[in-house]
């Protein structure tokens, strides 16, 4: 069952029966993509950093942080993290309120990175969709690749050392005693320390939403007024620069994988090289405006472009390697 199908029922009603659109038109398709998604990645920020408040309080976040620092796990870690992106069914922008609890955590950069390159990535269509669609072949090399371009692009960014790009106020990490300390001493009470994981969960909550809802405005803008027959003409050209062309096509739309497969499998029917539309369906679900303007709250510019660039280049390295040996 989708646990999000109340919210897309919502987002039907208020669009067709109290706004009166008609089901196919524009403002149609806008206006629900922007209800739906800010509904939906709303209450993931609240539900995600209440949680996330919740896990700073109970656990030894010191002790766990030391733990994963001290690259014990051979890369594992790496590993773990973009196999948690694999089993979230979140979309780019979902998935950052878990990125964000997990920086909060004092988890490295390198391995919240996996995690956030691998959720929007390698995700329920890739998973469950692709074998009618594509074959037990292509679902396979899709889904190793996806792991690879995750796992590769966290180690690269803990080796560069770039956790100071990083907005602070995300990493101010308290141990249980020292709020306790600060609310006088000794066990909070029950109340109190709902009322304490409330706050703090609304605190990061209220920094990112407003950046959230421009950024789901723009998506909505490109979902519902540009057509989908604005690229399928680039698409088919079997040149060295399709692949560059059709990542940067792909990369101002915002959809999750479900919504673009039957565009993709469409093209493919039209003789589209299989990688090229792989390219273009990952490129949407994977890098957008509305996902750059969120984490732009979360860090700094060069954070941003070395996310975006490392995500770009292992998604054209996707397409080529398809085009290549499929």
């Amino acid at each position: 069952m989708d646990p999000f199908k109340p919210i897309e029922l919502f987002a039907d009603i208020a669009t067709h029966q109290w706004l009166h659109f008609a089901p196919s038109s524009y403002a149609a398709k806008t206006t629900h993509f922007f209800i739906y998604d800010t509904i939906k990645i709303g209450l993931l920020l609240v539900v995600i950093n209440d949680v996330m408040a919740i896990v700073r309080y109970y656990f030894p976040l010191e002790k766990t942080r030391n733990i994963l620092a001290k690259r014990r796990w051979y890369g594992l870690d790496y590993l773990f993290a973009a196999l948690l992106g694999v089993v979230t069914p979140f979309c780019s922008c979902s998935s950052i309120p878990l990125f964000i609890g997990f920086l909060g955590a004092g988890i490295p950069l390198g391995v919240t990175f996996s995690f956030l390159i691998s959720s929007p990535l390698i995700n329920e269509s890739s998973l469950y969709l692709f074998p009618a669609l594509f074959g037990l072949r292509v679902t396979l090399f899709y889904n190793l690749f996806g792991i690879a371009v995750a796992v590769a692009g966290g180690l690269l960014i803990q080796k560069l050392d770039v956790g100071h790009y990083v907005l602070p106020d995300l990493l101010k990490i308290k141990s249980r005693e020292e709020v306790e300390r600060e609310h006088g001493g000794g066990p909070l009470s029950l109340r109190r320390t709902a009322s304490l994981f409330w706050r703090e969960g609304m605190a990061i909550t209220k920094q990112i939403f407003p950046y959230m809802v421009l950024g789901v405005g723009i998506g909505a803008f490109i979902h519902g007024f540009v057509p989908r027959g604005f690229v399928e003409r680039y698409f088919s050209a079997k040149t060295w620069w399709s692949i560059p062309l059709v990542t940067l096509l792909g990369a101002p739309f915002y959809a999750n994988s479900v919504s673009v497969l039957p565009v993709m499998e469409a093209l493919v029917g039209k003789g589209v090289p299989l990688g090229t539309a792989l390219t273009f369906m990952t490129s949407i679900v994977t890098i957008s405006i509305p996902e750059a303007l969120i984490l732009k709250k979360v860090m700094r510019w060069p954070l941003l472009g070395l996310f975006f660039g490392i995500t770009i280049i292992g998604i054209m390295a996707m397409g080529f390697l398809f085009n290549a040996i499929l």
